[in-house]
């Protein structure tokens, strides 16, 4: 393994490594950190069936601050942080740690690889447009390595018409696509591609009545009526004693939260929800690939 080190900020240490087939990553030495303490508390837990460890992996996670755009980092790498998260990034860490943790001999480089694959496309870095910014994108790639299961139409979902454009539309928005044209060219080729796929969702008026198909630990996407993007918030289902309800890393509460409310007074009171969409992981997450 080839290691350097150089600063960050002042007086804060910022790693650089290559380890298997991970591209360059970055982190700082606390996240290390917490990835051991993660492995202590869920030492006695390995043997947990995958929704409980999932759960369990989530748990850990609550009250860690929100922080958005903790990705956008030039030249684009594999970027780590287990001290503050969005949405996807909280769900991308509990999804790697649980895959890992269930390895024979689960490590800090074998979490940065499962990350690593769940985040881009085919697994590789080179530049930013291989990095899986849709959602729906996300999951189609991900489903296809078998890392989890798309279970939205099997629940009773319905076609869900996508027509994305957002990113190359407001190149703006984003750093690596300013004054980038080839970059905002392959994102609108990307966008088309997502667009042409078949996908599934449930309408939030349908919730209430397929509540019993969803399952704990299922990985929620909502869907949004924005247009030309096609979902703007994930979280993992979670149920207390009759109460569906969800875990996220919550914009609004600025910091990871098992939602107050149920999953359907949340979809209902956001305007800008359509509904959600459903994964599922297998029965065991392990993989070598």
């Amino acid at each position: 393994m080839y290691l350097k080190l150089y600063i960050f900020l002042p007086f804060l240490l910022f790693l650089s490594f290559f380890c298997g087939k991970a591209h360059a990553v970055a982190y700082k030495e606390e996240d290390r950190i917490l990835f051991e303490r993660y492995l202590l508390a869920m030492e006695s837990k390995k043997a947990l069936p995958t929704a409980d460890l999932l759960l369990e992996t989530a748990r850990f996670f609550l009250g860690t601050p929100y922080v958005a755009s903790t990705l956008e980092k030039e030249p684009e790498e594999l970027v780590v942080n287990l001290r503050e998260m969005d949405c996807i990034t909280f769900v991308e860490n509990v999804i790697s740690l649980t895959r890992t943790l269930q390895e024979e001999y689960p490590s800090f480089e074998r979490f940065c690889f499962h990350l690593q694959q769940l985040r881009y496309r085919q697994g590789r870095i080179t530049d930013y447009t291989d990095r899986l910014h849709y959602t729906t994108d996300w999951m189609y790639e991900n489903e296809r390595r078998g890392i989890f299961r798309d279970v939205t139409k099997e629940v009773g979902g319905e076609v869900l018409p996508l027509r994305l454009s957002f990113m190359s539309t407001h190149p703006g928005s984003y750093r690596p696509l300013k004054n980038a044209p080839d970059k905002v060219e392959r994102m609108a080729r990307i966008e088309k591609e997502i667009s042409r796929r078949t996908y599934y969702f449930i309408p939030k008026d349908r919730i209430e009545a397929l509540a019993d198909s969803i399952q704990k630990a299922d990985i929620v996407g909502f869907v949004t009526t924005i247009d030309g993007l096609d979902l703007s918030h994930v979280g993992i289902i979670y149920r207390e004693g009759d109460k569906l309800t969800f875990m996220h890393a919550s914009s609004v509460a600025r910091k990871v939260i098992v939602n107050e409310e149920s999953l359907i007074e949340y979809t209902q009171r956001i305007q800008s929800n359509k509904g959600i969409m459903l994964l599922r992981l297998p029965l065991s997450t392990l993989s070598q690939k």
